[in-house]
């Protein structure tokens, strides 16, 4: 994952993009006529109070398909697989029973029920967003984890320890950020969208909604790849260490 980083970190903040506008192109909304199997997750209180998670997902979609297509210590077969499971398990939570998902529903759970036992509003809309950023990033981060994890030498273990919680920490809350931009999306003024189709402005509105949610996660991956490793440098050292 180390040989071109700014590639892995942009396409799932690019496409997430591509699909709005696509999507603003298109006209697409509940009045078009859509397939019968599709239609429990166009309508529904989550996609009408959360619409740009929509677009969330396709980022973490193509996160967890960047990262094991590139190469890796793992082999072939176990990045492919573990990829896979990462995009079964991100679909479910996100998408099972309906749009939103376990997602959705246990921010908003843990938020309301926080609410209503006289937590501040402000501090009730952020248990919700971190429940939320929680559940995504675990689907999302996990398979990703065990698909780039590295074998180390035991002394070792704990350097490497320090660095996957640091990065779990940033992780989480770049993506806590995200998920309260997105909470966001109505009050930014991204239109009714998806009762009805996307005007210009809306949607320009909307992607600069969905690139300050995603951006944050994206420069935290970006963090993680362009940072040395420990055989690296010290093989640095060694060679610019005096004869």
């Amino acid at each position: 994952m180390r040989g071109a980083p700014i590639l892995l970190a942009a396409p799932p903040v690019a496409t997430a993009l591509a699909a709005l506008a696509l999507v603003a192109a298109t006209g697409l909304s509940q009045r078009s006529a859509l397939p019968a199997p599709v239609e429990p997750f166009v309508y529904g209180f989550f996609l009408d109070r959360y619409p740009l998670f929509a677009f969330a997902l396709v980022y973490g979609l193509v996160r967890i398909v960047c990262a094991v297509a590139a190469p890796g210590p793992a082999s072939p077969v176990r990045r492919g697989l573990l990829g896979l499971a990462g995009l079964a398990a991100l679909l479910i939570v996100s998408l099972y029973p309906t749009f939103g998902g376990l997602v959705l529903r246990a921010g908003f759970g843990s938020g309301s029920m926080a609410f209503l036992t006289n937590t501040p509003l402000w501090g009730a809309y952020a248990i919700g967003s971190a429940v939320a950023a929680l559940v995504f990033g675990l689907a999302m981060g996990l398979p990703i984890a065990l698909a780039t994890l590295r074998r180390r030498a035991p002394e070792r273990f704990g350097r490497r320890l320090r660095r996957i919680l640091v990065t779990a920490a940033l992780s989480f809350l770049a993506l806590w950020l995200g998920a309260a931009i997105l909470g966001f999306a109505r009050e930014a003024g991204i239109g009714p969208w998806p009762r009805r189709p996307f005007t210009a402005e809306e949607a320009l509105r909307a992607g600069l909604v969905v690139l300050a949610a995603t951006l944050p996660h994206a420069l935290v991956c970006l963090f993680r790849t362009v940072r040395p490793e420990p055989a690296r440098r010290t093989a640095l050292k060694d060679r610019l260490r005096p004869m």
